[in-house]
């Protein structure tokens, strides 16, 4: 069976849970804590996949440290180390080929691929941001709309936790805060507007599922723990394909 490392809550690590779960390949979660993963995700002989992120333009101490050292999700398979959802989605196309993570057109394939790298490259970084302003400003609020959204608990079983440690992490590793917050949510429209065109052109939200699709949605979601943005996807096809990966819990 094989192993993914995740953090809880994370939407890159759900992303991975979605395309494992697509494939319907079984696995075993492995929970680790935050700020710990780079170091235990390396001793588990993963290393960080090549990537490198930036924050609002930073490259801070803890992005470096994490694409140098390691990162999650991390996925162990039958002795192969596979970091990066990039990595994970080609993995499996490669080991499980139906259904696939990518189309079979190359002219469609490479429209997916234009929208997981946006996704992976913008959007999921974003959606920290967007979220993470709001924990900045008002810890309190956040930590309790962030125990059981569509992503479960963010980070943090316990509240304290999520109160104290969590607007830190997001402010010193994501330059999240009250400088970026009104830039960020200025922007999110025209983001949501680029998801729906893709819908709107089959890229994304089609009857097959794809690579793009289980990088998006995800991000959305991280998005909408932040109650007063839910006007903004109100009616939009985005949110229609944020609800049918990830349904608002019972």
């Amino acid at each position: 069976m094989y192993r993914l490392y995740v953090i809880p809550g994370s939407h890159a690590c759900r992303s991975a849970m979605l395309m494992l779960e697509h494939k319907q390949v079984p696995y075993r979660r492995v929970d680790i804590v935050p700020l710990l993963h780079p170091l235990v995700v390396r001793l588990h002989g993963f290393d960080a996949g090549g990537q490198t992120r930036t924050a609002g333009g930073r490259r801070t101490l803890g992005l470096r440290l994490g694409d140098r050292v390691g990162t999650v999700p991390a996925l162990a398979a039958n002795g192969q180390r596979i970091s990066t959802n990039h990595g994970i989605a080609r993995f499996l196309d490669e080991r499980h080929q139906q259904p696939p993570l990518f189309p079979a057109d190359p002219e469609r394939r490479a429209a997916v691929e234009e929208a997981e790298r946006w996704a992976n490259e913008t959007l999921q970084m974003d959606a920290r941001r967007i979220a993470g302003a709001a924990a900045v400003r008002d810890p309190v609020t956040l930590s309790r709309s962030a125990k059981d959204g569509r992503l479960g608990y963010l980070l943090y079983k316990r509240e304290l936790a999520r109160r104290l440690i969590t607007p830190r992490i997001l402010r010193g590793i994501f330059a999240a805060g009250p400088a970026s917050e009104r830039e960020l949510l200025a922007e999110l429209p025209a983001m949501l507007d680029r998801i729906d065109a893709w819908i709107a052109e089959g890229t994304l939200g089609a009857a097959q599922l794809n690579a793009a699709d289980f990088m998006v949605a995800p991000s959305l979601a991280l998005i909408l723990y932040r109650p007063d943005v839910l006007p903004l996807f109100e009616g939009r096809p985005a949110l229609e394909l944020v609800d049918r990966l990830l349904p608002e819990p019972a």
